[in-house]
């Protein structure tokens, strides 16, 4: 024998909050200043590198939203170099520090994807070269602004 059982009548919704609020899949980009003599030939994997950072010291990390644009890794690295040559700013509105040289050949650039995975390219004369993380880095120091090819 069955019982019939009333309940009462029950709503549910998410409700969003700060911290489970959708965050857009996004790429951040990294970029490693090359700081030896004439490696405008291109990086070498024992060449020094020096992080990008605000002028405060804190570290410089360029934000793409993945989009129609930004699809992958070559992507975001691509618009990484042209705020780092200030022809724009990322997605967060971050300009490249008029302190430190534009991004050049023989620089290498850091993006962690929304997938996790890390990629290290360096910049070539026509696009970009994967290679392993680098070994030997260096402080900007005082040649944040001198240090020009």
């Amino acid at each position: 024998m069955t019982t019939a059982v009333t309940r009462p009548y029950t709503v549910t919704t998410r409700i969003t909050t700060p911290d489970t609020a959708y965050a857009p899949a996004a790429y951040t980009a990294t970029v490693y200043v090359n700081t030896a003599p004439r490696s405008s030939d291109g990086y070498q994997h024992h060449h020094p590198l020096a992080e990008a950072t605000h002028p405060d010291g804190n570290p410089l990390r360029l934000v793409f939203h993945a989009s129609d644009r930004i699809r992958d890794h070559e992507a975001a690295a691509d618009a990484a170099y042209e705020v780092g040559n200030r022809q724009s700013a990322d997605d967060n509105g971050q300009t490249w520090p008029a302190d430190i040289r534009s991004v050049s050949v023989g620089d290498v650039i850091r993006v962690i994807g929304p997938d996790h995975w890390i990629v290290h390219l360096s910049v070539d004369r026509t696009g970009f070269s994967a290679v392993p993380e680098p070994s030997i880095l260096t402080d900007l120091g005082g040649s944040r602004a001198s240090s020009r090819r």
